[in-house]
């Protein structure tokens, strides 16, 4: 499988650079992965297409500040994007500057903040952050918002609460989960009072979400690794859910991969753990019935994912219609709903 199968053309206007005014304003793309029908609506139409006992999983990561501008021990310029926390004091990151940095020298962030280059782990690095104050802290205090890189403008006001799911509670992602980026308090609170259960994994979202596949055979392709898991809670929502005929909704790519790592024995356990995991057209689905998500970059694998998850000409015939009826892509987007193809 190539991927060039996985292209398609997008004019650059609909790339959504700003949210809509409010969470719930969304479209949504309704797509019957069985049939390949497709159906134009509101997000907001959502609470018609569940029904109680269904379930609803949702990645409440929250996104962190892990952007941070400052200068090499030589003054070169350069720019950090956090990719994980390791630890209090310790951190991967991409850097961006003129010339790679030496190992063992030293960095000034945001002009307080002191740091060394420890490491070189492939394209990241190992930085180890002095002081006594949490690294989450100082970048609570002095980074700036890791907008995706199709976002055009700088952070403001209105990304600090928008490029955030009103459910996030556990800091580590460098990207939203932006499928839950729809959903607001009133749309929650009415899911909950028709039956539809909720339950949460997490996923910190790595940077490499945005990569494009660079090999032509998709097969060739690495993975970028993630933290994610899974709690008991949530297992046993799913194993309720299916005993009472309720279907289970991934919100998200996130949620998905969680999900489907977890259940890579067969088996859906709760834990945390790493993974890598690669979903592209002939993957069998372990977890879930539905798929909730925006609509993703030409030659992604999220796009693959959504590919093997509704079927690779029906997603085809999906990504058509959403640019001829002019639906917003990406991060501050539209929606789109996929029963599972088989």
């Amino acid at each position: 499988m190539k991927t060039s199968d996985f292209d398609f053309d997008l004019p650059p206007e609909l790339i959504a650079q700003f949210p809509t005014q409010e969470r719930s304003q969304s479209r949504l793309l309704h797509l019957n992965g069985v049939s390949g029908a497709l159906a134009d609506g509101r997000f907001c139409d959502l609470t018609q297409l569940l029904k109680p006992g269904d379930l609803l999983v949702f990645n409440d990561t929250r996104v962190i500040k892990a952007r941070l501008f400052g200068v090499k021990d030589s003054g070169g310029k350069l720019e950090v994007l956090i990719e994980r926390v390791l630890d209090e004091h310790h951190a991967l990151a991409q850097i961006r500057a003129s010339h790679a940095p030496k190992l063992d020298s030293g960095l000034l962030l945001a002009g307080v903040i002191a740091a060394t280059v420890e490491e070189r782990q492939g394209e990241l690095y190992r930085l180890h952050f002095a002081g006594e104050t949490p690294l989450l802290e100082l970048l609570e205090q002095y980074g700036s918002l890791p907008l995706p890189p199709y976002i055009t403008h700088a952070p403001e006001a209105l990304d600090e609460s928008r490029y955030q799911t009103v459910y996030a509670r556990q800091p580590g992602a460098v990207a939203a989960p932006t499928a839950g980026l729809h959903f607001d308090p009133a749309m929650l609170e009415s899911l909950e009072k028709m039956g539809v259960k909720i339950a949460y994994v997490t996923l910190h979202v790595g940077a490499g979400t945005f990569q494009p596949v660079r090999v032509e055979n998709i097969a060739e392709h690495h993975m970028h690794s993630e933290w994610y898991t899974v709690p008991q809670r949530t297992v046993d929502l799913i194993r309720q859910a299916r005993t009472a005929g309720g279907r289970v909704m991934a919100v998200g790519t996130t949620s998905l991969r969680a999900l489907e790592s977890a259940a890579a024995s067969g088996e859906l356990e709760a834990g945390s753990s790493e993974t890598n995991i690669f979903i592209f057209p002939g993957y069998r689905f372990r977890v879930v019935e539905r798929l909730l998500t925006n609509f993703h970059l030409p030659k992604s694998t999220l796009l693959m994912l959504v590919s093997a998850f509704g079927g690779m000409e029906n997603i085809r015939c999906a990504y058509r219609h959403a640019v001829e009826q002019r639906y917003r892509f990406f991060s501050y987007g539209d929606a789109m709903l996929i029963e599972r193809k088989e």
